[in-house]
């Protein structure tokens, strides 16, 4: 997955959770397999049930940035969880994020996903309608659940493509995906054949693309991070999930 300057050795933008306490806690569930898995969950401030949403990772782990997303879920009125399909790594290596992404299961994966889905659907403060949202590699993940969680109500992609490609036949939540223009690894074009494969079959899925970089929601990356781009998907995003999960 080439990611210009992916270096995270550079200077952040943007709010970090540097000098201030997080929201997210970590919790464990079972996978779909019935083997533990773990993750990390944010609670939203209202009372009463909340729609959920599982997080998926970047290929640098559950990090900081994830955990930035985790809280933004959360302050939105979200019960969130971000499962930590690495268990417990993470890097700010480019080359190190690669091996770590080829080297996951994805089956393993998916169950994890799968977990955390139930997981959120019984929790006592979620309203029972559970939905995924994923970046880069867990866009390619959020995909891949979609297809295979018949369970989801919702999916937000961002610039993943999965890999082998699921059936898509099996898809039965509504998607809404976020790609950038200048993307070499997840291009338009391969978002736009997936959404006419779905359409073809009478199957919802909106494809916005953006005058902007792979990863352009992750300000912790000013080399590619394009604030007005990420401020217009995650609002649309936002509506989104609430429509399909209120």
């Amino acid at each position: 997955m080439p990611e210009p300057n992916a270096d995270m050795g550079a200077a952040s933008a943007g709010p970090t959770l540097e000098g201030r306490s997080r929201m997210s806690e970590k919790v464990s569930f079972p996978a779909k397999n019935g083997s533990p898995a773990t993750g990390e969950i944010v609670l939203p401030k209202q009372d009463g049930p909340s729609p959920a949403v599982v997080l998926i990772q970047e290929w640098w782990g559950l990090n900081d940035h994830i955990r930035s997303l985790l809280d933004r879920l959360g302050a939105a009125g979200f019960v969130a969880l971000a499962p930590d399909l690495y268990h417990g790594k993470t890097t700010r290596d480019a080359g190190e994020a690669g091996r770590l992404m080829n080297e996951l299961d994805k089956q393993r994966a998916l169950d994890e996903i799968a977990g955390a889905v139930s997981f959120l659907a019984a929790h006592p403060r979620s309203n029972g309608k559970v939905g995924v949202m994923g970046f880069c590699m867990g866009g390619a993940l959020s995909f891949a659940a979609a297809a295979a969680i018949p369970e989801l109500k919702a999916a937000v992609p961002f610039y993943g493509v999965p890999s082998p490609a699921p059936d898509t036949s099996r898809v039965k939540a509504p998607i809404l995906a976020h790609f950038a223009a200048r993307d070499a690894w997840a291009t338009p074009a391969a978002a736009e054949a997936i959404r006419k494969e779905l359409t073809a079959r009478g199957q919802s899925m909106e494809l916005h693309v953006y005058d902007a970089d792979h990863a352009f929601v992750n300000d912790t990356r000013p080399e590619v991070h394009h604030p007005d781009a990420a401020r217009l998907a995650w609002e649309r995003s936002l509506e989104f999930l609430r429509q399909h999960l209120g």
